[in-house]
């Protein structure tokens, strides 16, 4: 009997706890579901961590490409309009340097006519030694005509001088020089017009003392006494300083002599 209740115990022992092992243990206190569940949140946790960085590194990239981009695009507008610019100094060069090409060959053309006049060339009626000159230039090539002897061009070019320029500085030493090419050709008449032109027109002019003399001088070479003693005296006596009051004296005293 003792032996059979040995014998019955662990069996009993083993179905009580046997059966205690194989009961059903509730979700939460399963320490398994426990672990995997842990392990499932800290999963999805670092799968939004990560998910939200490249979220972050997209956006930086969309931000660096969209900087570039608008970099670029500046890029380009300073491109277009140094082209713009580069295209339009361009032009104006062009313009400039056609412009310069057609007043050098206008300038080529008129030297040659002055020079066409110089060598014996005729001077076109109401035409200008320089036609497009200045009044410098113009005044400067009809001095040049009466240096050179050519008195029939110079005095073309002195009275067209005076159409063209009549406000000119250098009008009354043109009005001058016209008159003196009739005098040194022995116009005396037409010179004495002339030369009382540059005392009527032009009173303040240093050249009034000159064309006094040399109205003195025509009234001589005409054989009016009286009117070229007059001038002559005149000159002396308005101007005595003077080197044209000196000549006056001179040819006074040549006057006495010759007893006219």
């Amino acid at each position: 009997m003792a032996k059979m209740k040995q014998t019955a115990w662990p069996l009993v022992a083993t179905l009580v706890f046997g059966g205690c092992a194989l009961m059903p243990v509730p979700p939460e206190e399963d320490p398994v579901l426990i672990r995997l569940t842990e392990l499932e949140d800290r999963l999805q946790t670092i799968e939004r961590v990560v998910q939200n960085q490249s979220l972050v590194n997209l956006t930086q990239q969309v931000t660096a490409i969209e900087r570039d981009s608008d970099e670029l695009q500046g890029r380009l507008e300073e491109l277009e309009h140094g082209a713009e610019t580069t295209a339009e100094r361009q032009r104006q060069l062009y313009l400039d340097l056609d412009t310069r090409i057609q007043q050098l060959e206008t300038a080529i053309k008129e030297q040659r006519k002055v020079v066409n006049v110089m060598d014996g060339g005729a001077l076109p009626a109401g035409q200008l030694p320089v036609p497009n000159g200045s009044d410098r230039d113009n005044y400067q090539a009809a001095l040049e005509l009466l240096k050179a002897e050519r008195y029939e061009p110079a005095a073309a070019a002195f009275q067209q001088f005076l159409v063209a320029f009549p406000e000119s500085e250098r009008a009354d030493n043109a009005q001058y020089w016209l008159a003196e090419t009739h005098y040194v050709t022995t116009q005396f008449q037409t010179a004495l017009k002339e030369f009382e032109a540059v005392i009527s027109k032009y009173a303040d002019s240093r050249k009034v003392p000159d064309a006094l003399l040399k109205m003195g001088y025509c009234y001589y070479e005409l054989k009016q006494w009286d009117s070229a003693r007059a001038s002559l005296t005149r000159v002396q006596t308005e101007y005595p300083e003077t080197t044209a009051a000196r000549l006056a004296g001179q040819r006074l005293e040549r006057m006495q002599e010759e007893g006219v």
